[in-house]
C-alpha cells in the first residue's frame, strides 16, 4: 500500500499524519531487528503535549478512551513513515501492547483499544492483522490515559 492511498484513507477519516513526536527519555522512538520494527510507547500527543489524560473509568469515558488510543496510533504511523520513508515497504502490524490509565473496578480495556485496532483496520487493511494484549494501570507516563507499543513487520528493501 502506497503512502499517498494511506494518506487518503486518513483524510477520508478526517485526520492527517502528524509529526512524530519525540522521545520523553533516552531512547529512540523506532529499533529495527532484522525484519522488525519496534515501536517504543506511543501516547495520544497531538501537537506536543498530551491530549488525553487521567484514568478510563474515572475522569475519561471509554469514548474519550477510543479517541486516545486512536490517536497513539495515529503517532505510531507517524513514527514508521518517518522511519522507512512511506509505507511502501510495511509488511504488516504484528502485534499491539495496549496499556490503559484506568480506574478500579474498570474492565473494558480492549473496548478503548479497539480505537487503535479500528484505525489500523480503516488505513491499513490487510496489513493491519494483528494479535493484541490490554494492560490496566494506575497511571502512565504524564498522566497519558493510553500508550501504545507496536511491533510492524517490514518488507526488505528492493
Amino acid at each position: 500500500m502506497t503512502t499517498r492511498a494511506i494518506e487518503q484513507k486518513l483524510a477520508a477519516r478526517g485526520l492527517s499524519l502528524p509529526n512524530p513526536p519525540t522521545p520523553l527519555g533516552n531512547y529512540t522512538a523506532v529499533s529495527q531487528a532484522g525484519d522488525l520494527l519496534f515501536i517504543s510507547g506511543q501516547l495520544p500527543i497531538q501537537d506536543g503535549k498530551i491530549a488525553y489524560t487521567g484514568r478510563v473509568g474515572e475522569q475519561v469515558t471509554v469514548e474519550d478512551g477510543k479517541l486516545a488510543a486512536e490517536l497513539a496510533a495515529l503517532n505510531v504511523l507517524a513514527q514508521i513513515c518517518k522511519y522507512l520513508g512511506g509505507f511502501e515497504r510495511l509488511h504488516h502490524i504484528v502485534r499491539i501492547e495496549g496499556h490503559v490509565s484506568s480506574a478500579d473496578g474498570f474492565y473494558s480495556q480492549p473496548a478503548v483499544l479497539d480505537g487503535a485496532s479500528d484505525l489500523f483496520a480503516a488505513v491499513l487493511g490487510d496489513k493491519a492483522g494483528h494479535a493484541r494484549s490490554a494492560f490496566s494501570h494506575s497511571q502512565l507516563p504524564g498522566n497519558a490515559t493510553v500508550e501504545l507499543v507496536v511491533i510492524a513487520q517490514i518488507k526488505a528493501e528492493a
